[in-house]
């Protein structure tokens, strides 16, 4: 994130590490691996009405070769199975947002610094009534 943070509020290893602590405190995060290799994380929150899916981060040499979309895809996947509504929010000015839009997110609020969105839930054909 700091490309994300660092030209606008500048960069302050120690503040960073405090707001992440935080976040993992209060949130289920999970780690993002190739083999045995851990390439990002991402924080997935099941809630009663929604979904929440935030803090997605890849390694830098990762982004534009795919991974994001088909983590996303994934994810999305298992909302779809849930038949409940996810829930995000980017910065601003993080290039991330047209990941989201390509895989219908909508824009339902923002702030002076945040962009938060939601993908309608999807039902799944589960096949003939029995």
């Amino acid at each position: 994130m700091a490309p994300h943070i660092a030209p606008r509020w500048g960069w302050d290893d120690i503040y960073q590490r405090e707001v992440h602590r935080r976040h993992y405190s209060v949130k289920p995060f999970f780690a993002i691996a190739k083999g045995e290799r851990r390439i990002g994380t991402l924080s997935w929150w099941i809630l009663p009405d929604h979904i929440r899916f935030g803090e997605f981060y890849l390694l830098p040499e990762l982004h534009g070769r795919g991974w994001g979309t088909a983590i996303l895809l994934h994810v999305l996947m298992l909302a779809d199975s849930a038949e409940r509504p996810v829930r995000c929010e980017y910065l601003r000015w993080n290039p991330v947002g047209s990941l989201y839009r390509r895989h219908g997110f909508e824009e339902i609020a923002r702030s002076e610094s945040h962009i938060f969105l939601e993908r309608p839930a999807r039902k799944i054909w589960r096949g003939p009534p029995t």
